[in-house]
Order: structure tokens, then C-alpha cells, then sequence
């Protein structure tokens, strides 16, 4: 089965490329299948890991940023990938 994990935070106005430089240094313990880094308006960066596991596994995730980075708390989904028609 394939998970991803959803990473989105917004960044204090101005800060977004100090944000999008934080997530470029994280690491994720472990090996996600694919990682990806996206950018939005409004200074939001959003990361997505895939990974073959279960949907319950124990999976590493991005930690919070500083407070003084981001204008609230970090959003994380969890989405089971399905067939296609």
C-alpha cells in the first residue's frame, strides 16, 4: 500500500523563502518512496512523502518550525493512495 504524508505550513508575510529553505534542510528518517516541495501564494509551502507502508504505520514526518517562522501550527493529513479507473 502506498501512504502520503502531508506537510503544510504558512510562513510569517515575507518569509517564504526562509521557510522553503528550512523544509530543503530537513531530513526525514527513513526512505520515502518520493518527496516532493511546493510552493503557494500567501508564503505556504506545502511537502508530500509517499511511502509503502501501512496506512497505520509509524511513519517519520516533518517536526514544527520555529515559532517566529510560521503564522500557526503545521497541517498534516494522512491520504491511502487507490486504483485508478
Amino acid at each position: 500500500m502506498t501512504i502520503a504524508l502531508m506537510w503544510e505550513a504558512r510562513a510569517v508575510a515575507g518569509r517564504g523563502d526562509d521557510l522553503l529553505a528550512w523544509v530543503r534542510r530537513q531530513e526525514v528518517a527513513g526512505a520515502p518512496v518520493r518527496r516532493e516541495v511546493l510552493r503557494a501564494p500567501q508564503d505556504r509551502v506545502l511537502v508530500i512523502t509517499w511511502w509503502d507502508a501501512a496506512y497505520d504505520a509509524d511513519l517519520p514526518e516533518l517536526p514544527e518550525p520555529d515559532g517566529d517562522l510560521v503564522t500557526r501550527a503545521v497541517h498534516r493529513w494522512r491520504f491511502e493512495s487507490v486504483a485508478g479507473d
